[in-house]
């Protein structure tokens, strides 16, 4: 896929996209949490289809590597 060919999302539909707030998208640019964004300058926010789904993917197999380790075990206590 050439970079030309790639899907690019603003903001707003990039939140749309996974279906969550944009404030919540906003706080995890801010943590630096989240997909990937890309900037165009000082306030236009873009993401790349792809890689949104990519970072899905990944978020999805952290959880099931979790779940399979199963409950951490409590911490001892002096």
């Amino acid at each position: 896929m050439t970079a030309n060919s790639r899907k690019k999302l603003r903001a707003a539909k990039a939140a749309e996209y996974l279906e969550v707030s944009r404030s919540t998208l906003a706080k995890w640019r801010m943590n630096g949490g989240g997909p990937p964004y890309h900037r165009c300058g000082p306030r236009i926010v873009y993401y790349y289809q792809d890689e949104i789904d990519a970072w899905q993917e990944e978020c999805d197999r952290r959880e099931r590597q979790r779940e399979r380790k199963g409950p951490a075990a409590p911490e001892a206590q002096s």
